[in-house]
């Protein structure tokens, strides 16, 4: 089996950290992903020409590649667009925005987007899920491995400088882990995790990618990089030391299946 995801996230073109990003191109390119997955955030106001700069650097980086919103892609100013078609810039310049696919012999990757434009709670930031979506997932044929993304962490990561007060989010671990998901990818928090998705199902994760902006909330930028081994899924953190992305910290997250070893 062959399965290389390259995770970023949280670009915040606007508020990007401009070496980091450009050096992430060659990066991401050297590790010769099956996938790029980018999930969310990738402007920091949702102004068209954080768009347009973010459109002209996700095409210098490797195909094929899937994305899906975060919260500051939405027109975080205009109130009344944000308010009534938050997603416009988003789906003109990058994509679809309610959901992605994506499908190889050896992968079945979806997306479903938990940012709103406007909600009835104070915090617009904060994430929500449709679980009559995720009950809608068609994943395939049994066999591949199958990743979940959205923008923000389903359940909130202990010791994570923010909180993606997901709604409903607890009872789409359930549904996820239910269906066989083995990676849900997310980011938002700004630092990277990997740790179980839900006690009650093994081999079910959830992995965080950290950030290449300038709003590192104590982490070094960084991106990460999945490998799917037989009897397990290698995460490594590329941190951004200055001058180049070097491996900070690796992960070693058993599969299900009676060749899954122990950590």
């Amino acid at each position: 089996m062959s399965v290389r995801i390259a995770h970023l996230s949280d670009i915040h073109f606007g508020g990007e950290l401009a070496d980091a990003v450009e050096a992430s191109v060659a990066a991401v390119a050297m590790f010769e992903p099956t996938l790029v997955a980018v999930t969310g955030d990738i402007t920091l106001n949702g102004l068209p020409r954080e768009f347009r700069a973010a459109k002209a650097w996700l095409a210098r980086l490797p195909t094929p590649q899937l994305s899906t919103p975060g919260n500051h892609d939405t027109p975080y100013w205009n109130i009344p667009l944000r308010a009534l078609n938050p997603f416009a810039r988003y789906r003109r310049y990058i994509g679809p925005a309610s959901a992605a696919s994506f499908d190889t012999p050896d992968l079945a990757v979806r997306a479903v987007n938990s940012s709103r434009g406007a909600q009835p709670r104070p915090d617009w930031s904060k994430g929500a899920i449709g679980l009559g979506q995720l009950k809608r997932l068609n994943w395939g044929e049994a066999g591949k491995v199958r990743v979940f993304a959205c923008h923000h962490p389903l359940v909130d990561i202990q010791g994570a400088p923010v909180t993606g007060g997901v709604r409903r989010g607890a009872a789409a671990t359930t549904i996820l882990a239910n269906q066989g998901v083995d990676l849900v990818l997310t980011g938002h928090v700004h630092v990277p995790f990997a740790l179980p998705l839900t006690l009650a199902t093994e081999g079910c994760y959830a992995v965080g990618a950290g950030t290449l902006s300038q709003r590192t909330r104590g982490s070094p930028p960084s991106f990460s990089t999945i490998v799917a081994e037989d009897d397990a899924f290698e995460v490594t953190v590329r941190a951004w030391t200055g001058s180049a992305f070097e491996a900070a910290q690796v992960w070693r997250l058993p599969r299900r299946g009676p060749t899954a070893s122990a950590s």
